[in-house]
């Protein structure tokens, strides 16, 4: 796959640029750099063997294909070794959580699917095929994915909604023996542990001494919360619509539950802005918007990371005047919790050593060595590094896979 940005077709020659010049509109390309780079799409396939004669062909081809192709029948393994397959990750969605734009549908998610694949390849060498699929049901996405992977050496899920997400992750690790990830969930479990292990030692305290509040009860939140509590934080508490998510509320689906089960130690009720008072961490996954009095009424020293996008939860502004580490999901203020800084690493790391499955102990290991590029430079407005830092990715991925070994899940 093409880690550059590819076009392969001129404006002349895109059915799109006709089809606007013959409604007598202007293409949408001539007036905004976002269409004019998405022409003809972001991505295509690169040969990495020439086709240059006769003699090329039989060996890329046939006859020679079918020495390589008799051998994986008869050692299946081999797959790994003579086919791009241990290279390559599935990026599957159904159009149904994409962005903060929703339910837009399967081609419609396909310009961030592909921008998902690129992402891939630039920051952490792996190739990825988007798969947009047009079914929304459970089964039907299991279903259709186990049929798919033969040909993948890992699934990364994207943009569907919860809580289906949680039930078609479960089932496919269940299924496969492959790595099967759900980023909204883990990479922004691991990229937002990165962050705060680091806010904490900044402040010279350990993620033992925190209380945190999470807005938000979907994919990310509950990944979030899972992940912090492994991690060893004091406490954690998720906020829904509903307010806080405590075992006496009898409106609870199975995973809110779940939540209230090993979550919220101190037994707080009510709204998200009476369990800010007097935390140290606030978490915002959620797209709402926090009370200025709610961030003021948090324990001095507090962090905020703030990080819907594209409108924080609490305004940059707003939370330096109360926080004393501000993190966003935004690239144009400091701090940007964003998970391209963990899913290239992840998957790299796995396909590494041929991963059957991404466990807790490898996403920990990457939180870990994320928060370890920081080193010495940490500061305020530096307690992550940018997905620009070279170090990221090779840092990540050696740390997942000796976790994987660690952990028995390696193959390889």
């Amino acid at each position: 796959m093409a880690a550059e940005i590819v076009n392969p077709r001129s404006d002349s020659e895109s059915l799109q640029g006709h089809t606007e010049q013959e409604n007598g509109a202007e293409p949408l390309d001539s007036f905004d750099p976002a269409f004019a780079l998405h022409r003809g799409g972001k991505m295509a396939v690169q040969a990495t063997v020439p086709v240059r004669d006769k003699d090329d062909l039989s060996l890329a081809y046939t006859p020679g294909v079918a020495k390589v192709c008799s051998a994986i029948a008869e050692q299946p393994d081999l797959v790994h070794d003579y086919t791009w397959k241990s290279s390559v990750v599935a990026v599957v969605t159904d159009g149904t959580a994409v962005l903060g734009l929703g339910d837009i549908g399967p081609e419609a998610s396909l310009p961030v699917m592909e921008g998902k694949a690129i992402l891939f390849k630039q920051f952490g060498g792996v190739d990825a095929v988007p798969l947009a699929l047009n079914c929304t049901d459970v089964d039907e996405i299991v279903e259709t994915v186990v049929r798919l992977a033969p040909s993948f050496g890992g699934v990364n899920l994207e943009d569907i909604s919860a809580p289906r997400c949680f039930e078609i992750e479960r089932r496919l690790q269940e299924r496969l023996d492959i790595p099967v990830f759900h980023d909204d969930q883990h990479g922004t479990a691991v990229v937002t542990l990165a962050a705060l292990r680091n806010a904490a030692r900044l402040s010279g305290r350990a993620l033992g001494d925190l209380r945190a509040v999470i807005s938000g009860a979907g994919a990310a939140g509950v990944a979030i919360a899972k992940m912090l509590i492994e991690a060893g934080i004091g406490d954690v508490a998720v906020a829904d619509r509903k307010g806080v998510v405590s075992r006496d509320r009898d409106d609870l689906t199975p995973i809110k539950r779940e939540l209230a089960s090993f979550t919220n130690k101190a037994g707080l009720s009510g709204p998200l802005e009476a369990a800010l008072a007097g935390a140290d961490v606030f978490i915002g996954v959620s797209g709402g918007t926090v009370p200025e009095p709610a961030v003021a009424s948090m324990a001095e020293g507090a962090f905020v990371f703030a990080m819907a996008n594209p409108n924080p939860e609490v305004r940059p502004e707003v939370a330096h005047k109360y926080a004393a580490v501000v993190a966003t999901g935004r690239s144009d203020f400091p701090n940007q919790i964003n998970n391209v800084l963990a899913f290239p690493g992840i998957f790299a790391g796995a396909l590494q050593v041929r991963a059957s499955r991404i466990t807790e102990g490898m996403k920990l290991a990457a939180a870990e060595a994320l928060a370890s590029v920081v080193g010495d430079d940490l500061a305020a407005d530096y307690v992550i590094p940018s997905p620009f830092d070279e170090r990221v990715a090779p840092a990540v991925t050696a740390a997942v896979a000796a976790a994987a070994r660690a952990e028995g899940v390696a193959r390889r």
